[in-house]
């Protein structure tokens, strides 16, 4: 993964998520099975797509860049006012 990556982070008005790929996940030392019940996987043109809580998965994930990187990823947001 390229330290260019740049992260959409969903919202509604009730939850939040980071979407990052399985090759992403794995780049920073993670794996699927350390995620907490919250996030949740969806498969998307033929990759695994993980939506990352925003209560405590995504911070471990931006730690994880962080370490990695040297630097926080960078983040877009998108909100929608209706549930996701």
């Amino acid at each position: 993964m390229s330290e260019l990556a740049t992260f959409t982070f969903h919202s509604d008005p009730g939850h939040a998520w980071l979407e990052v790929t399985m090759a992403q996940l794995v780049d920073v030392g993670l794996e699927p099975s350390s995620l907490s019940p919250y996030s949740y996987c969806e498969r998307w043109g033929g990759q695994d797509i993980f939506y990352l809580e925003e209560d405590e998965d995504a911070a471990v994930f931006v730690g994880a860049y962080l370490n990695k990187y040297g630097k926080t990823p960078s983040i877009r947001e998108l909100h929608i006012d209706s549930d996701h």
